[in-house]
């Protein structure tokens, strides 16, 4: 059995990314085979979030524990609270030959690169910044003051595009989804991941 993808998706806060993991998770033709690693994150739950669905909502202590004993692939401190990717929601998987996807920011990218350098990685831009600071806005769940902060960070991370395999941009929602749905479609048709398969059909012509 093949090993299974590291899928990275990326973007400023704001800028939709986990409105587009959602949708291909949705996906039966994807969703079925493809893991959400959920991460960790000492923030408060917004309205409608669910421990273990959406974050494992820890405090500082259960966090760092956690960061102590090498348990998290990644972890940053974003907007004044910590985020980690927990190596047991990624790690079994991809021996087990399942695709795993994670919603993580710039930095946390950065890290996970720095481990799993064959990890494909996609960022998510929004059309504009108008258009960014409008979604921030509209979803009332950050101060003015935050809303300032997170604009000023999305350039910053923005700016590291290059470090990326793909990059969407969130204009049109259906062709964002079909676009990142794409994007997993098409690596699991790569020649590495269809080897065992390739080499036993090439066996069944032998002579």
């Amino acid at each position: 059995m093949s090993r299974g993808d590291l899928f990275i998706v990326s973007s400023p806060s704001g800028a939709g990314k986990t409105t587009l993991i959602r949708r291909v998770l949705d996906d039966p033709r994807i969703g079925g085979t493809l893991h959400f690693s959920v991460s960790h994150t000492t923030r408060p739950p917004r309205t409608g979030e669910r421990d273990g669905i959406e974050y494992h909502f820890v405090d500082g202590a259960g966090f760092r524990a956690i960061e102590v004993r090498g348990g998290f692939l990644e972890w940053a401190v974003v907007h004044g609270n910590l985020y980690g990717t927990s190596r047991a929601e990624v790690e079994p998987r991809l021996e087990r030959g399942l695709d795993v996807l994670l919603d993580i920011d710039v930095q946390g990218a950065r890290q996970v690169r720095s481990h799993v350098p064959e990890a494909v990685k996609v960022i998510v831009f929004p059309p504009s910044r108008e258009v960014l600071e409008a979604r921030l806005k509209a979803r009332a769940s950050d101060t003015p003051e935050v809303v300032v902060r997170r604009l000023a960070a999305a350039r910053k991370e923005m700016e590291e595009w290059g470090e990326f395999d793909y990059a969407i941009i969130n204009e049109d929602l259906e062709a964002a989804v079909d676009e990142l749905r794409s994007i997993l479609v098409a690596r699991r048709a790569g020649k590495s991941r269809r080897r065992e398969r390739l080499e036993a059909i090439l066996r069944s012509f032998a002579p």
